[in-house]
């Protein structure tokens, strides 16, 4: 039986301070560090899997050679593969150029060649996530793919040439479909059936002993608003229960989350409610912000309870007509949230230019990779984004949440809103807390602002209750993004200012 991991450590680039471990350079991590911070979130934090990203960034190729090298008695014990888990985020071909993932598989395969001359366990990796999957045919693609590339190099003979330990393996890989836009989470179970039609119909690319569907929050956030976003992941969830029933297949859904509300609300602070949000997921991403922006000794202890509480609860199963309300409500939510951003994208560009880097990256335009786009406008990525939009003093939770909050309450929506997303009255209150209403004043003066300030106020008038800082920290925060808006607005460099309010609020995006 595979052990399923429960905590999946990240690189995702959302922590406002620095690691223990790293004091220089500012909470910078550059991609030669990477390696320790997987062993130390495997041998330290207690994290059992750590996703090493290959789609649009550096990468350290000799990964498993100087994880297993460096940390040997930890690996002896604790054996990769088997124990704790690798597990290699993939350039998707359909939109990356190509040669990236050739790389990641002939790493896999060199990778088994050296745990088999240490003597661990073999396999160390046989697992990858497929980003933006849109289709059951592309992760079935990618897993036959492998396959015929794994028995091309043992048909070759070049185990001989290249005195490798034994032949070229592993021969199977297990892909994780990564859905990213909430029209395909809608769809997760028809992505699910036509995969494992495709796998059982060929022969050549193994069979499912089960499938670990993953689920975006932060690009559906991005695109469509927290409220599509979090409704689209919950159906998602649904959807992953009731393939596993009709179909036989264990299916133990992921989810990619941070730490601030809009990009999914998992911190050390906030378990018990994500827990009940997010009842059926069976692993959850640890990212940065998680990881180091809070106390060590709470951050294990937050890790150990993910660990022992996420295997044994299960989605609920919505029917029809439940399914149909919440795609109505995805659009509703998903038209005001992407008019309003459009408005508001120009000055979202240009104060992000100002948040401090965190990892190495690629350019995520042109020839290495891929740019986010809402309504035709380009964005920042989710972390910058939302990073820009706290930095104003206006939490991007709230964008088209007012008007969309009084439309779907028009049509009779209100009751499968609140009941599908349990949280929301709590979340609208918690990140409330950031609001800067005299930022907010000053921004209005230009149109698309207006539309936000006017959200701000619909979404207070649904609440029943106005909403502002409470705590000293809170204040202090307000003060901060009252600081950076007045540099902004004078052409000057508002990073240190964006670096403090970041650390109150204990995530950088």
């Amino acid at each position: 039986m595979r052990l399923i991991p429960a905590t999946m450590a990240t690189q995702h680039p959302d922590n406002a301070g620095a690691p223990a471990w790293l004091r220089e350079g500012g909470g910078f991590i550059n991609a030669w560090r990477e390696v320790d911070e997987c062993a130390k979130s495997f041998c330290e934090l207690g994290c059992t899997e750590y996703m090493w990203d290959w789609e649009g960034k550096h990468v350290d190729e000799a990964v498993v050679e100087r994880l297993l090298e460096g940390n040997f008695q930890f690996f002896r014990q604790k054996q990769l593969g088997r124990d704790v888990f690798l597990t290699y985020r993939l350039p998707n071909v359909w939109v990356e150029k190509g040669y990236r993932i050739a790389r990641a598989f002939v790493n896999i395969i060199s990778s088994n060649d050296i745990a088999c001359e240490l003597g661990l366990h073999a396999p160390p990796v046989f697992e990858t996530i497929l980003p933006l999957t849109t289709q059951g045919r592309q992760t079935f693609l990618i897993k036959k793919n492998y396959a015929e590339v794994a028995k091309a190099l043992r048909l070759s003979g070049l185990q001989k040439t290249f005195d490798l330990a034994r032949e070229a393996g592993p021969e199977q890989i297990d892909v994780i479909p990564l859905i990213e836009h909430p029209d395909f989470l809608l769809q997760t179970g028809a992505i699910l059936e036509e995969y494992s039609m495709l796998v059982s119909e060929d022969g050549g690319a193994g069979e499912l002993a089960y499938i670990r569907p993953f689920i975006a929050r932060s690009d559906p956030a991005l695109n469509n608003g927290i409220v599509a976003a979090t409704l689209s992941a919950k159906a998602s969830l649904s959807e992953c229960e009731k393939f596993s029933e009709t179909s036989g297949i264990p299916v133990h859904p992921m989810i990619g989350v941070g730490s601030l509300h809009f990009r999914g609300g998992l911190s050390p602070e906030k378990l018990g409610s994500f827990t009940d949000e997010y009842a059926g997921v069976r692993t959850v991403t640890i990212q940065s912000a998680f990881r180091y922006d809070y106390g060590e000794r709470e951050v294990k202890a937050a890790i150990g309870k993910l660990n022992s509480q996420l295997s044994g609860r299960k989605a609920g199963v919505l029917d029809a007509g439940e399914m149909e309300k919440l795609a109505r409500l995805v659009q509703l939510f998903s038209t005001h949230y992407q008019k309003t951003v459009e408005a508001v994208a120009d000055d979202i560009n240009a104060i992000a230019k100002f948040i401090p880097a965190r990892r190495e990256r690629k350019q995520h335009v042109g020839l290495f990779g891929y740019s986010r786009k809402v309504s035709g406008k380009a964005l920042p990525r989710a972390i910058g984004f939302t990073a820009a939009m706290y930095s104003f003093g206006v939490p991007p939770e709230f964008i088209g949440l007012g008007a969309a909050l009084r439309e779907a309450e028009g049509k009779g929506l209100t009751d499968a809103l609140e009941e599908n997303y349990r949280g929301l009255r709590s979340m609208i209150e918690e990140a409330g807390r950031f609001i800067n209403h005299e930022n907010l004043t000053i921004l209005a003066n230009k149109a698309g602002w207006k539309f936000v300030e006017n959200d701000v106020k619909l979404a207070e008038e649904w609440l029943g209750k106005p909403l502002g800082p409470q705590t000293a920290e809170e204040l202090a925060h307000r003060n901060a993004t009252s600081n950076i808006l007045m540099l902004y607005s004078s052409g000057k460099d508002c990073t240190a200012d964006i670096t403090r309010a970041a650390q109150i609020r204990k995530s950088m995006g």
